[in-house]
């Protein structure tokens, strides 16, 4: 497919401003590993010219259904609005010496609309490592930060803090190369210039790599405390990994003199934190006007609240009141003994031909009979005979 540049400023803005949405979702989901041409074709009304206009002026590339920014205008993007992480210090060293090429220049030229083209071209140069040079002291910060924070792997967050070391060294390098150029070595391009704008671009030059300096030294002391801190880490997580091996292997004890450390230590790390509410004295409630404006925010926020009025119950029908007693006769098993002890029945013929004064099933008289056995055999004479009676057997009981 043939590569094709953009013929003006305005129609670069136009393209951009027409696929602001594209743009938009693209560069959010930059870090993603994927954006896919389906999704892309939702977000320009499924015309595919329009996708593939982009993709022949180099502003995206497609690869497999999948589409992605191209790095240029990524870099664009990440530089202009202050989102870029990675630390670009090429830019630092390529600006130091496209000013000195230029002063070279400026020296060597008679015309003086040349030279003050060279001088512009200076002047926009030393603004430029200015911003740069600040801008990657802050994404060095930052990034140091994030790599103690966010780095799951203890060996990568190890050599990531040392190659960013190593970044805050060329930073400091370039710095110092950049003041040197300013003080020491083009003296002759400076008297010669004499411009008011670049004499106050220097000094705010010279602000600006006065603070990275500060600031550098602060990230150097950062760094080096990082890394003790992952020194005693590793050393503490190699301890732990022994002593785990050792007691997975039950010759901790044996092995160590753990017993006697623990014995020794009266840490409170595993005990439950007791929560102790501070009540205030009733004469500071009373007497300070800082007490009474606290109790009146408070219960501000209590009338905001919701209040929920709970359900009543419905009124309980007049019948449910009424006093109905249900009465149910019971047999007495003591005053049903009495009776077949003053007879010379046997028991179970006694119990079916009894009279309880309610209806009582043949079920039922045989459980009184086996409770009045299993209650008063002491007082019955239990013979050796049995009998059946509606295919219940039973054994012949008579008074003694």
């Amino acid at each position: 497919m043939d590569i094709q540049s953009f013929n003006d400023i305005k129609e670069l803005l136009t393209a951009l401003k027409r696929e602001e949405r594209l743009f938009y979702e693209m560069f959010g989901k930059r870090k993603s590993l994927e954006f896919k041409l389906s999704y892309a074709l939702e977000l320009v009304d499924y015309d595919e010219a329009r996708i593939d206009y982009l993709v022949k002026k180099s502003v995206l590339r497609e690869n497999g259904g999948l589409l992605e920014i191209d790095g240029l205008f990524l870099e664009f993007f990440e530089q202009v609005l202050e989102v870029n992480e990675e630390i670009n210090l090429a830019s630092i060293d390529e600006n130091i010496k496209s000013i000195q090429e230029n002063i070279v220049y400026f020296l060597n030229e008679n015309s003086e609309h040349r030279r003050h083209a060279y001088l512009r071209e200076i002047k926009r140069t030393f603004r430029k490592i200015g911003v740069v040079t600040i801008r990657s002291v802050i994404d060095l910060r930052r990034k140091v930060d994030n790599t103690f924070k966010n780095e799951p792997n203890f060996k990568n967050k190890q050599l990531k803090l040392k190659h960013l070391d190593e970044k805050r060294v060329m930073v400091k390098k370039l710095s110092g190369q950049a003041l040197d150029l300013i003080n020491e070595n083009q003296p002759v391009f400076f008297k010669t210039s004499q411009d008011e704008e670049l004499k106050r671009i220097i000094t705010e030059l010279k602000l600006q790599l006065n603070e990275c300096s500060h600031n550098l030294i602060e990230i150097e002391k950062q760094i080096i405390d990082y890394l003790n801190q992952i020194k005693h880490q590793g050393l503490f997580l190699e301890k732990l990994r022994k002593l785990k091996y050792l007691k997975d292997h039950f010759t901790i004890e044996a092995e160590t003199d753990i017993k006697q450390h623990l014995t020794k230590s009266n840490s409170l790390i595993f005990e439950r934190r007791l929560g102790e509410p501070l009540n205030l004295s009733l004469d500071f409630i009373l007497n300070e006007e800082r007490a009474f404006a606290s109790i009146k925010k408070v219960a501000k926020n209590y009338k905001s609240r919701t209040h929920i009025v709970p359900e009543l119950a419905e009124t309980i029908a007049t019948d449910f009141l009424e006093n109905n007693v249900e009465q149910e006769v019971m047999i007495n098993l003591e005053e049903v003994r009495n009776h077949f002890l003053a007879t010379g029945d046997n028991l179970f013929n006694f119990i079916v031909n009894y009279n309880f004064n309610k209806d009582v099933g043949f079920e039922e008289r045989v459980t009184v009979y086996c409770q009045l056995v299993s209650i008063y055999d002491q007082e019955f004479m239990i013979a050796n005979e049995f009998e059946n009676f509606n295919g219940v057997e039973y054994a012949m009981v008579y008074p003694k």
